[in-house]
């Protein structure tokens, strides 16, 4: 027995009416992209915004500090407001439980006896070293990468120092 072309078009309009909703759901992901590739440095506090409207709890927020303000040029040598201001991070990060991660990326261009990652990875060093000494147990830190392609040219080397997962 055959079925009324009517009646075969709307079984298939029926049948392929979930399309619409996945195209609107994969709009609404790329939108939320988007917006958050655009929020910039507003990043980590759009994603806590978000955790909680979903009934997450507000995720801790990481610092991002510039190697420039940390240490002498080109070495892995805190200068003294650079220490100052790792030791203001420090006590922050060992009130908190938890691991705390340590993470590089960018370079510097003013390095003169290291190559990039060489240099890095000393500062990601002496920067877990202060952060031990200033109170932060061995077991909680954890480095964990040195990113030097990162398309941020010009903005130099950035030490970010963050809750881990």
């Amino acid at each position: 027995m055959t079925v009324p072309s009517a009646t075969a078009s709307a079984t298939a309009a029926r049948r392929n009416r979930w399309a619409v909703s996945f195209a609107d759901l994969l709009l609404l992901l790329l939108a939320f992209f988007v917006l958050l590739q655009a929020s910039g440095s507003r990043r980590d506090a759009m994603l806590s915004q978000v955790s909680q409207q979903f009934g997450g709890r507000a995720m801790r927020q990481g610092v991002e500090l510039r190697a420039a303000e940390l240490f002498v040029p080109g070495e892995a040598l805190f200068n003294e407001a650079g220490r100052a201001q790792l030791a203001a991070v420090a006590r922050r990060f060992a009130r908190e439980p938890g691991r705390v991660e340590i993470h590089s990326d960018g370079s510097d261009r003013g390095r003169q006896r290291f190559d990039d990652w060489d240099l890095a990875a000393a500062r990601l060093g002496a920067v877990a070293r202060a952060l031990r000494l200033d109170g932060i147990a061995q077991d909680r830190l954890l480095i964990r990468g040195l990113d030097q392609g990162d398309g941020k040219a010009g903005q130099g080397q950035r030490i970010t120092i963050a809750p881990g997962r």
